[in-house]
């Protein structure tokens, strides 16, 4: 027990050293050399975009490129009497007639806070300081005219809401070229319970000549404020999450790019299959194309024209090259993602897209721990319990490991007169009282260095399960008893001081004897000292260890008791 004691205090070191380094991380990156330029990438400074990718078998290869306009910061705001909205039972879309734009995406069961009242999340919103929106358009070629996001559009109704018993929702959009009788009509749909948005592009060709082009889809957002400093760095989950653009390929898998990175490692790649997005904590915007057809990915950081002058990023995908034949009709899809990071839905909705809850290096552990503990919810159906349950299941699995960690200490509680005999023999002489306590352990067959792997097994539980809480929405907002959200620190400190109270039994039953005066000091401030570390973890974290502790101090208290009595029984 005096090895645990020393290895739980490494451990302890180890946890804040590896939060502390993250912090400095975070606030002091490293700064790359300056990526080669890529061949057909977009300048950072230009507003064009990466060129439509030619087909030999609808263009030629003197068709000329394809240029996308930016979203200008100049650009007057629709009136909100235009905006039209649409509605399912989980999310409420704000649509722009201009271009169709999504300027605003409410997620109806995600309140922004605890408190009853609060609004629920807005993820999509083109406010300035907020600004994040789904753009998607036309572009023509061989002088093709075409509605970009841009382009005025005109809609039938303003207000589309999910009526009892209807399984979805139609956005329908219309825009016409009367010089050459080409005909738009984009929809967007939404289905009942799903954050999934479907769009529709189709193109009517009325006119004489074969229309020429290609659909994009894009996401538009400026860096979100900073989350509010913390005096300890590392107890700001939102400072250890990623925020920015990602995107998926077969090939090359989940691929994220930061917003400091969007000048120096521009993205601009052919991909067949994949997916281009905008992360965050526990919310994601993706564009996932309907059909598994080559498609352009790109990357733009847009300098900032608006009154706030922040700049803004984009991501795009490009689809391949269409022809519309006199008389002919062409669709072109794709499927918006707009919700949260559901961790058991989102790789159904594309592959890979489940890979956006990014726990990091610490996925190995993280990610079997979140299925297991997803699974035990599913079966208590209360995410606490859930924890109470793994904790139990990991307590059974290393039964034997802290058997043998207890049954060395109780034996070495019973030495504890001989240990004190032996300090008073050698005095101030360390290395004889040493070697003569290894003596004694040999003799008496008690092992030192049981207690150290369970306490090493600890760190990476430990680490895995706050990424676990702290990332998973699944756990956000969710109340267990007194405590109304396990991702955050329990408001009351609570779960702190219950785990001081189990740290302060463990103690009582550890030995003392042979351990030296700093040891023994720290040994005593340690309930405080992990009771203060406590106080700002999610209470999820927290409630694992209090029971873990219960469960030790229950398992530490048997054993000792059965050695006691069958010492005794052996004198009588």
């Amino acid at each position: 027990m005096i090895n645990q004691t020393r290895t739980l205090l490494v451990v302890a070191l180890l946890v804040v050293a590896y939060l502390l380094w993250q912090a400095w991380q975070h606030d002091y990156p490293s700064i790359p050399p300056p990526s080669p330029p890529v061949a057909g990438a977009v300048p950072a400074s230009s507003p064009s975009v990466p060129e439509a990718p030619a087909s030999a078998a609808t263009t030629s290869s003197s068709t000329p490129a394809a240029s996308v306009p930016e979203t200008s910061g100049n650009v007057v705001a629709t009136s909100s009497a235009d905006l039209i909205t649409a509605s399912n039972d989980v999310l409420r879309l704000t649509i722009d007639p201009r271009g169709g734009t999504i300027v605003g995406a409410d997620l109806l069961d995600y309140p922004q806070q605890v408190k009853r009242g609060s609004p629920p999340v807005r993820l999509l919103d083109d406010t300035p300081a907020n600004y994040y929106v789904a753009q998607s358009g036309l572009v023509g070629a061989d002088g093709s005219v075409a509605p970009n996001h841009l382009a005025e559009f005109t809609a039938t109704t303003r207000e589309n809401a999910l009526a009892p018993g209807q399984k979805q929702v139609v956005v329908t959009l219309d825009w016409h070229d009367a010089a050459t009788g080409v005909s738009v009509v984009k929809r967007y749909t939404l289905v009942r319970g799903s954050y999934v948005v479907g769009l529709s592009q189709q193109i009517d060709n009325l006119g004489a000549k074969a229309w020429h082009g290609n659909a994009y889809e894009q996401l538009e957002r400026v860096e979100p404020p900073p989350p509010p400093k913390h005096l300890l760095e590392f107890y700001n989950p939102d400072s250890l999450s990623f925020t920015g653009a990602a995107w998926y390929s077969p090939d090359e898998k989940f691929k994220k790019l930061a917003f400091d990175k969007f000048e120096s490692e521009p993205l601009n790649q052919a991909v067949t299959g994949g997916w281009v997005a905008m992360s965050q904590r526990f919310f994601l915007g993706a564009w996932i194309p309907g059909d598994k057809q080559p498609e352009r990915f790109g990357s733009v950081k847009i300098a900032g024209q608006g009154a706030d002058g922040k700049p803004r990023y984009l991501v795009r995908e490009m689809g391949p090259a269409l022809s519309v034949a006199p008389g002919a009709s062409v669709t072109s899809s794709a499927n918006l993602y707009v919700g949260p990071k559901l961790q058991n839905e989102l790789g159904d909705i594309a592959p890979g897209l489940n890979l956006t809850v990014d726990y990091g290096m610490f996925t190995v552990i993280a990610a079997p721990m979140f299925k297991l503990l997803s699974w035990l919810h599913s079966l208590v159906r209360d995410w606490g319990l859930a924890i109470i349950a793994l904790v139990l299941i990991i307590q059974a699995a290393t039964w034997k490991l802290t058997e043998a960690q207890y049954k060395s200490g109780a034996r070495m509680r019973k030495l504890q007169p001989r240990m004190k005999a032996l300090k008073e023999r050698f005095g101030d002489d360390k290395q004889k009282y040493q070697q003569a306590m290894m003596e004694l352990y040999k003799k008496e067959k008690i092992n030192p260095m049981a207690g150290c792997l369970p306490a090493l097994i600890t760190m990476p539980i430990f680490l895995a399960l706050y990424y676990v809480l702290i990332f998973s929405v699944e756990l956000r907002h969710v109340p267990f008893l007194w405590i109304p959200d396990l991702s955050a620190a329990d408001p009351y400190f609570i779960l702190p001081v219950l785990y001081a109270l189990t740290m302060l039994g463990q103690q009582f039953l550890t030995p003392m004897q042979g351990m030296d005066p700093t040891q023994a000091r720290m040994m005593k401030v340690m309930p405080v000292l992990f009771s203060v570390l406590f106080f700002f973890f999610p209470a999820g974290l927290t409630l694992y260890y209090v029971v873990r502790g219960i469960c030790m101090l229950g398992q530490q208290w048997h054993i000792t008791r059965k050695i006691e009595r069958a010492d005794a029984r052996a004198r009588a």
